[in-house]
């Protein structure tokens, strides 16, 4: 059994896509983090950056102790090395697989994340970095773009590569991104979209989105206030 700890953020949804399309068997434990429940003790227990996701293998493959993984990619390879899925089978395409997950990860999660702030979270609006975050998710839209020219998905057959960029384009219209301005990328997301592992994983995270609030300025303060200081008082 996996326990996920999950809120369904483009990042949460990477591992419910994974989970549903890999068949193991797993509880979420939501983890809203509007409300701060990612700084409480028993959580940077086994994930110390106070954020989530993070899984509990409690049946991990060697049969020893439960195993608690945190970061979403880090996650992502666990997973596919315990299922043996997803994650090619020769150094080769392991190899391709990877680099197009640490691009997810280093690059189009980040700036879609400050694209996705500075353009909807932020009290104030500041023209540069709205700008600026706009034009490099664009640009990095075009770079999976043309990867896509010639290739139904990221890396050979479907793969983590694919789970980890595919949340990270679903809010595309709240990124200031026209879809049919990447008919290769809107191609490949429209095929991933209607895959039945992808439609159960987004009806998990609207039944765990049920339970969330309008965001004050409360949980605003809680979601990107926090310092080292304030994370050490948890």
């Amino acid at each position: 059994m996996i326990e996920l700890y999950y809120w369904p953020t483009p990042n949460g949804h990477k591992i419910t896509l994974f989970l549903e399309e890999a068949g193991l068997d797993y509880e979420i434990h939501p983890v809203n983090i509007g409300i701060g429940d990612q700084f409480k003790p028993e959580f940077l227990k086994f994930s110390p950056n106070n954020r989530m996701p993070a899984i509990i293998d409690r049946a991990p493959a060697d049969g020893g102790e439960p195993i608690s993984v945190f970061e979403s990619g880090a996650i992502l390879i666990y997973l596919a090395l315990k299922a043996g899925k997803f994650y090619g089978e020769t150094p080769r395409e392991r190899t391709e697989i990877l680099q197009w997950l640490m691009w997810q990860v280093g690059g189009l999660g980040p700036m879609a994340g400050q694209n996705g702030h500075f353009g909807v979270y932020a009290p104030e609006k500041i023209e540069y970095a709205i700008n600026r975050y706009v034009n490099e998710t664009n640009r990095l839209y075009g770079v999976l773009n043309k990867r896509l020219e010639g290739r139904d998905f990221i890396a050979g057959d479907y793969s983590i590569a694919d789970m980890a960029c595919y949340p990270w384009i679903v809010p595309h219209e709240a990124h200031q991104q026209n879809l049919d301005d990447f008919p290769n990328l809107k191609r490949w997301f429209e095929s991933i979209a209607a895959r039945p592992a992808t439609i159960r994983a987004y009806e998990k995270g609207g039944e765990v989105r049920s339970y969330a609030t309008p965001m004050t300025d409360e949980q605003r303060a809680v979601l990107f206030g926090q310092t080292a200081a304030s994370t050490q008082e948890a």
